[in-house]
């Protein structure tokens, strides 16, 4: 199994140095399914009908990377995660309905950080529905922000994605995606990357409950084979098992 994590380490090392190229895929990009579709959005196939997408961010968030999923659904697909802003989700709406022919019926923001939820405007103006959990859209509208349309509080089937609040941890709203029929886990900034150092920003972050809410995360979902982080390459289950590591080592833990 640790070939799968290894593989989408060297992927994400192309990706991360072709991010700012032209959006011409290179020779077998398609083949292998990678596109880049703007100098700063691109997509990557993971599993049958998962695809991640990465998206950079500009100003403050200059150049960081922030990962969300793009998942078929029979003739549509739904959106995991909007980008830094509506121009970047409306590349990916483009490129579901132009490219891959399943155009995005459903969005879900896993938290109320601006990484996924800066493109939430584009969805609500095309009238697509957006999930989010319910502290999501109480934080978002206190913000004056764009607010999900549907909102749940522990747990909601959208089509073939499980979306699971499994307790605080990186913020008081963040909510894991599943998807059984790749085995795929898409953590968001709930899980940390195998490159990271530290837990980044703990600003809203309950440091205290989060282990625990990673171990539930494990119980519910013993079956994933790639977990997706919110920011750094898609490995395996060890990115949980480092996210706890970087928790018990971390200042604001204890």
């Amino acid at each position: 199994m640790a070939a799968v994590p290894c593989r989408l380490l060297r992927v994400w090392a192309v990706l991360a140095l072709s991010a700012a190229c032209a959006s011409t895929p290179t020779p077998g990009a398609q083949e292998r399914g990678e596109y880049a579709l703007t100098e700063d959005v691109s997509l990557r196939r993971v599993a049958p009908g998962v695809w991640v997408h990465t998206t950079m961010g500009s100003g403050p968030y200059a150049n960081i990377p922030a990962n969300g999923l793009l998942v078929e659904d029979g003739d549509g697909s739904i959106l995991v995660d909007t980008g830094w802003d509506a121009r970047q989700a409306e590349s990916l709406l483009t490129w579901a309905q132009d490219v891959l022919h399943r155009p995005v019926k459903a969005a879900v923001v896993t938290h109320s950080h601006e990484d996924r939820t800066g493109g939430i405007s584009a969805l609500l103006a095309r009238g697509l529905p957006v999930y989010g959990q319910e502290e999501t859209a109480r934080i978002a509208a206190a913000s004056k922000e764009p607010v999900p349309s549907l909102t749940f509080a522990e747990t909601q089937a959208l089509g073939p994605l499980e979306l699971f609040f499994p307790g605080h941890g990186h913020a008081p709203d963040n909510i894991v995606v599943w998807h059984p029929g790749g085995a795929v886990l898409f953590g968001g900034c709930f899980v940390k990357g195998g490159e990271s150092k530290d837990l980044g920003n703990v600003g809203d972050a309950d440091t205290a409950a989060w282990p625990a809410s990673v171990d539930r995360t494990r119980e519910r979902f013993p079956q994933a084979r790639i977990v997706v982080p919110g920011h750094g390459a898609p490995g395996g289950p060890e990115l949980l098992t480092h996210t706890q590591a970087l928790l018990r080592a971390s200042p604001t833990a204890r």
